[in-house]
Order: C-alpha cells, then sequence, then structure tokens
C-alpha cells in the first residue's frame, strides 16, 4: 500500500469528465488499499442525516435496504458522531464513545448485521462547508490500519472526491457561494456566542451579562437557527470555523 495512489488520484481528478470517470479513480486509490465498499453522501439541509442524498458509493448487496427498513441510520454511531467530529474518526471510535448509550443493543445489533454483509470497520471523512458539516465520505470493509499519514491523505482525496463530484454535477457553486452570517448576528447574541464559546453555561452567561437564563437559551436558538447547527456544540464549531470566535 502506497500513497502514491492518493496523490495520484488527487492530480488526475481533475482532468474526469464525468462523475463516472471520478468514480473509477477513487475506487482504484479504494482498491490498492483493499477497501471494498464507499459511499459519498450530501446532508438534507433541512432534515440532515434523515435525509441525506447519496452522490456515489457502492455497498453491500441489500445493505442499503436492509439499513433502511430496520432504521439505523436513528442509532448509527459513526452518523452521530459527525454532528461533533471535527477530523477523521474510525468506526470502532464511534462505536466506543457511544457503549454506554441507551440505544447500544440496537447499536450492536446493526454491528451484527454490518459484520454479515462484510463491513467489519472503516473510517468517515466529515466535509465542512462555511456553515458547517455538508456531507462525508465513507470507507470500509475489512479491518485495515491506516497510519497518521495516509489519514491525512485520505482527507485530502475524500474532499477532493465530494467537491469534484458537487463541481461535474452543477452544485458546487451553491456550497461554495459566501454566506455571510457575521452581518446577521445582533451585538447581544455576538456576545453570548463569545461567551458560549469560552465554554460557559447558560447560568453562567445569563450572570455575566445580567440577563435571565431564559433570555441567553433565546439568544443561543436563535444563533444556532442562524448557522443551521444542530446543538451548541455545533455553534462553537461554526463560530471557530468561519472566524467570529477566537
Amino acid at each position: 500500500m502506497t500513497v502514491h495512489s492518493i496523490l495520484q488520484f488527487l492530480v488526475l481528478a481533475h482532468e474526469a469528465k464525468n462523475q463516472t470517470e471520478l468514480a473509477a479513480e477513487f475506487e482504484a486509490v479504494l482498491k490498492s488499499y483493499g477497501f471494498s465498499y464507499y459511499g459519498v453522501w450530501m446532508k438534507s439541509r433541512t432534515l440532515g442525516y434523515l435525509d441525506s442524498t447519496v452522490l456515489w458509493g457502492r455497498w453491500p448487496e441489500g445493505w442499503q435496504e436492509t439499513y433502511a427498513a430496520k432504521k439505523f441510520g436513528m442509532v448509527d454511531p459513526t452518523i452521530r458522531m459527525l454532528a461533533v467530529a471535527q477530523r477523521p474518526f474510525r468506526w470502532r471510535e464511534a462505536i466506543s464513545m457511544f457503549r454506554s448509550d441507551p440505544n447500544r443493543k440496537r447499536i450492536q445489533r446493526m454491528m451484527q448485521d454490518a459484520n454479515r454483509s462484510g463491513l467489519n470497520d472503516g473510517y468517515t471523512f466529515p466535509i465542512h462547508g462555511r456553515n458547517g458539516l455538508l456531507g462525508h465520505v465513507s470507507l470500509g470493509g475489512q479491518i485495515i490500519d491506516l497510519s497518521p499519514s495516509e489519514m491525512t491523505m485520505f482527507d485530502a482525496a475524500a474532499k477532493k472526491m465530494f467537491w469534484r463530484m458537487l463541481e461535474l454535477s452543477g452544485q458546487a457553486s451553491h456550497f461554495e457561494a459566501i454566506k455571510s452570517v457575521e452581518t446577521t448576528l445582533t451585538r447581544r447574541e455576538t456576545e453570548v456566542l463569545h461567551l458560549l464559546a469560552e465554554g460557559m453555561t447558560s447560568h453562567e452567561i445569563a450572570k455575566a451579562l445580567s440577563i435571565s437564563n431564559h433570555t441567553v437559551d433565546w439568544y443561543i436558538n436563535a444563533i444556532q437557527e442562524k448557522f443551521e447547527a444542530s446543538n451548541r456544540q455545533h455553534v462553537v464549531a461554526i463560530a471557530f470555523r468561519l472566524g467570529l470566535v477566537s
């Protein structure tokens, strides 16, 4: 296995004339590393991963039907980890993170079904835009150990795959358009955001600004809606990416 195939993909991706050619180049990289399956997803702007779009992929026969029929998307630890992940992660990391989850029995059943289908382990690479998570690329199959440098290279390849797929389908310009969030925040929302980024609770923020807890929650909900964020952690992550806090 060598990173040469990844470097080659990063160059050839620009030359792909359509999505089929691009996918063939990406699959050549996966084959060189031993990955059998992969998927490129774009998150729904309204329903998140409850209604995500598969841009391209290859999964075990019948797996996607089983996944949908058993509603595994509601408990899938790799999908849930995307809400907070700022870097690529291995599937076993996500499973470990939710080992005490109330839905752990359903998670175990999901993993048993996945193993029977040949999905023994894998990696997920989050794709972020200016306003948060846009989608992700997942690779799976047999157990394969990637080095930190290989993870970094695959992260670059995943991003290239995602954005080039959007370019070839004419969707990239929509997501690359700059959306000014900073100008839409009020002075008070900006103050609340900075304190939230410092790790303060609603009670602590309320005390610092001499306002009620309820008012603080109202401001945070307003910011969350403007950022299209899923939770407070997501709000802070977006704020850092936009340079609104440091």
